[in-house]
């Protein structure tokens, strides 16, 4: 698209957010009439131009957008404003994200979302992190907010897979507001420095929970209070169950309370479903499951798993519908 103006080729509609790295529009791309997401990254550059952080996590976006549970990035548009370089990243717009959809239908747990939803979004979710973590890519920030539903297709996403993912969890977003902590990982809570793709697993596990039950699992405001709120309905970790915590920056002798019976904490879900949260909720990242194995989990068994087949021949027909469009361009 090069040096003119991105107005050119997309009518901004409104400001749909401030991302945790910039600010993001609904727009209309003028050519297609397609809704899209615009995010808006200053790009910082370096002596040899471009900084190639931003362009390898470019490409890796890019990379990822090959499934159809992951928020895809249509294309990506270079320009310079007010003689500053700006990177805009162009995404698939979709208007409702996972909080939104479970709100529809009443909070708490006397407004429940059908058990098929659940357990359908739920491998939605599994499948879409096993993507990630394949590529060797952790989101650190998965959320229901940044979980996005597509109605007519049924279709659970991930998104806000931010630029400046390979760096550290996000503490404070863009404009200084705080980001939840509800869906943390213990081992980043403790002010752990080597984590990996389990602290996604340990969101994907607060979100199956807090789906099931329709309210959150660990509303915690404060990282002690987080902490608190899930050693309360965990038990307090030791040595034993989770070797080497003692050793984490911020571990200290907490108070020693016994694991609760989560079955009865949440009776929407059956025993399958009760196994499958425990296993993603284990304080050991080590031995927490992997979405790979979580997709062949039981609890999932009496799922129709041929509507993710057409799902995914479909999403590669119009990707490659639209790689063909782009390459015409």
């Amino acid at each position: 698209m090069g040096g003119h103006s991105i107005n050119d080729a997309y009518e901004k509609l409104e400001k749909i957010g401030q991302g945790t790295y910039g600010k993001v529009y609904k727009a209309r791309d003028r050519a297609t009439g397609r809704l899209v997401a615009l995010k808006k990254t200053r790009l910082e550059m370096e002596e040899e131009g471009v900084p190639s952080t931003a362009l390898r996590e470019v490409s890796l976006l890019q990379m990822l957008s090959e499934s159809p549970y992951i928020v895809r990035l249509l294309r990506v548009e270079h320009v310079e404003e007010d003689g500053k370089a700006m990177l805009y990243l162009v995404f698939e717009f979709l208007d409702q994200d996972l909080k939104q959809f479970m709100d529809l239908t009443g909070r708490g747990p006397s407004n429940p979302l059908p058990t098929t939803t659940v357990q359908n979004y739920m491998y939605q979710l599994c499948l879409g992190c096993a993507h990630l973590h394949k590529h060797g890519v952790m989101h650190r920030d998965l959320k229901p907010q940044n979980m996005l539903v597509d109605k007519a297709k049924n279709l659970l996403k991930i998104a806000d897979l931010g630029l400046g993912r390979a760096f550290s969890v996000p503490v404070k977003s863009y404009t200084h507001e705080i980001v939840t902590l509800w869906y943390r990982a213990p081992e980043v809570l403790l002010g752990g420095s080597h984590y990996s793709t389990p602290v996604d697993m340990w969101s994907v596990g607060c979100m199956f929970a807090e789906m099931a039950r329709k309210q959150p699992l660990f509303p915690g405001d404060s990282e002690l209070q987080q902490l608190l709120h899930i050693f309360k309905l965990l038990g307090t970790p030791s040595e034993q169950v989770w070797p080497g915590v003692s050793n984490l920056r911020d571990w200290h002798e907490f108070p020693q309370w016994k694991p609760q019976d989560l079955a009865k904490l949440i009776p929407q879900l059956d025993a399958h479903g009760i196994d499958l949260l425990q296993k993603l909720l284990v304080f050991d990242p080590a031995k927490r499951i992997h979405a790979t194995d979580a997709l062949e989990h039981p609890y999932f068994d009496s799922l129709d798993k041929t509507q993710f087949e057409k799902i995914e021949r479909e999403f590669e027909i119009e990707f490659l519908r639209e790689k063909e469009n782009r390459m015409a361009q």
